[in-house]
């Protein structure tokens, strides 16, 4: 799917457009793409326009969500299926995403485009080969691109997150020039398409998958030992736990992640808020 490259909008950046406009400016400057660029734009009494485009002012907007131009109005950046999933702006730039309300990238401290690439920094991937099991919103293997990886492959499972990358300006864009064919985003079930890597042809391994209670297989130890099989000896894999609550979960899933990966031929340690291990 190619990638969205019209204006995104929150309620915050709709509301600055109206007051600019209404303040008599003939210009409006600011970010339309989440804080990745910014730019100009030209106001009128009923439209303003960007890229020899015009846009109407928008009517109210909701908070905690973004708004797309889909050549009617600007639509939510939200699909309903079997679950909502929608993408939500945060104070950093870089948006996060929510499956039924639950929010999937930690970002109270700080950009989940800052927290992916501290956690890339652990498996060093300049010059290697790196498995993304759970590709989300592509904040890790942009990363990967950004630190000189020679080549990612990230798997995602869930259709509308793949669109949502595509309204992501912060997603990575397997064919953009950047990406220079070094990205392969593959939509596929991890925990299936795995058996279909070879036998140590990874160098690294990075796994952010759904908490527990969703994606179980993604912590089993069968799963543990596909990954350790896929990676070459002495390569190192970044899993990440986050950091449920124990006395309501009563499970410490960092340290069962940890006493499984050993099991299946890593050494691990907890390190961030995961687990970073390597192949024995």
């Amino acid at each position: 799917m190619s990638h969205y490259s019209g204006p995104l909008l929150t309620r915050q950046l709709a509301e600055a457009l109206l007051a600019a406009r209404n303040a008599g400016a003939d210009e409006w400057a600011g970010s339309l793409d989440l804080g990745v660029s910014g730019e100009a734009v030209a106001l009128e009494p009923e439209a303003w326009q960007r890229g020899g485009l015009r846009y109407p002012y928008p009517a109210r907007l909701k908070d905690r969500t973004i708004y797309h131009w889909d050549g009617d109005e600007f639509a939510p950046v939200a699909r309903y299926a079997n679950s909502l999933i929608k993408l939500v702006p945060t104070e950093w730039g870089a948006p996060t995403f929510e499956i039924d309300g639950i929010k999937m990238l930690p970002t109270s401290k700080e950009s989940p485009f800052d927290d992916a690439r501290r956690k890339v920094a652990l498996v060093e991937p300049r010059g290697k080969v790196v498995l993304d099991t759970c590709g989300g919103l592509g904040y890790f293997a942009a990363c990967c691109l950004a630190a000189g990886v020679a080549r990612i492959h990230s798997f995602e499972k869930n259709a509308d997150v793949l669109w949502l990358r595509t309204l992501n300006p912060w997603s990575p864009d397997p064919e953009s020039p950047a990406s220079g064919g070094r990205l392969q985003l593959t939509h596929a079930d991890v925990s299936q398409a795995i058996t279909q890597i070879a036998d140590a042809s990874v160098d690294a391994l990075l796994h952010d998958p759904p908490r527990f209670g969703i994606a179980g297989e993604l912590y089993s130890q069968a799963f543990y030992d596909q990954l350790a099989r896929v990676l070459r000896r002495g390569g190192r894999l970044f899993h990440y736990t986050g950091s449920p609550n124990r006395l309501t979960s009563g499970r410490d899933v960092p340290r069962e992640v940890q006493k499984r990966l050993e099991k299946a031929g890593f050494r691990a340690e907890l390190a961030l808020d995961g687990v970073l291990a390597t192949r024995r």
